[in-house]
């Protein structure tokens, strides 16, 4: 029994990610960044601190001033059974600030962004989703974003072994 509550202690003081979406870094250049809490049931947060999410497909958007996270997969949890289960793959509210919800309508409204998740994480016991407005890249784009960083790489480990050297 206190190992568990050891346990739980140990989760709640520190960030553990559950959940991130690597291949938005590659597929859209990010603009802005965002924390933002989310609406959960019980059992869709003891699946989460099971460490089972999927947001790789996911996106959020604006519906009636609220911002909704949609395509994202919770299992629901195992033990789960007798006081009703989640659905797994339903739209989740997200909680953020009045003037940052306007901040991001107002920018999405002008120009084409998408809002993408990019890691869902424990912070302080309470589940997080970090949020990026995120503008669409090509494929020749994404292709330069490569060199760029193979080329960045490169200056950077011959500096290291100029430094070993020298």
């Amino acid at each position: 029994m206190q190992d568990r509550r050891a346990k739980a202690k140990a989760d709640a003081g520190s960030d553990r990610v559950v959940a991130t979406n690597r291949r938005a870094r590659h597929d859209y250049e990010l603009l802005d960044t965002y924390e933002c809490g989310m609406v959960l049931t019980g059992s869709e947060v003891k699946s989460l601190r099971e460490g089972k999410a999927q947001i790789t497909e996911a996106y959020a958007r604006l519906d009636d001033g609220e911002l909704w996270l949609f395509q994202s997969h919770v299992p629901p949890w195992v033990f789960a059974v007798g006081f009703g289960s989640h659905d797994p793959d339903r739209k989740r509210k997200l909680l953020l600030h009045r003037s940052e919800l306007a901040r991001i309508a107002d920018k999405v409204k002008t120009q084409p962004l998408t809002i993408v998740p990019l890691k869902l994480y424990f912070k302080d016991g309470r589940a997080k989703l970090e949020i990026a407005l995120a503008k669409g890249r090509k494929q020749h784009d994404r292709r330069e974003a490569i060199k760029e960083r193979d080329a960045n790489r490169e200056i950077a480990r011959s500096i290291r072994n100029a430094e070993k050297l020298g």
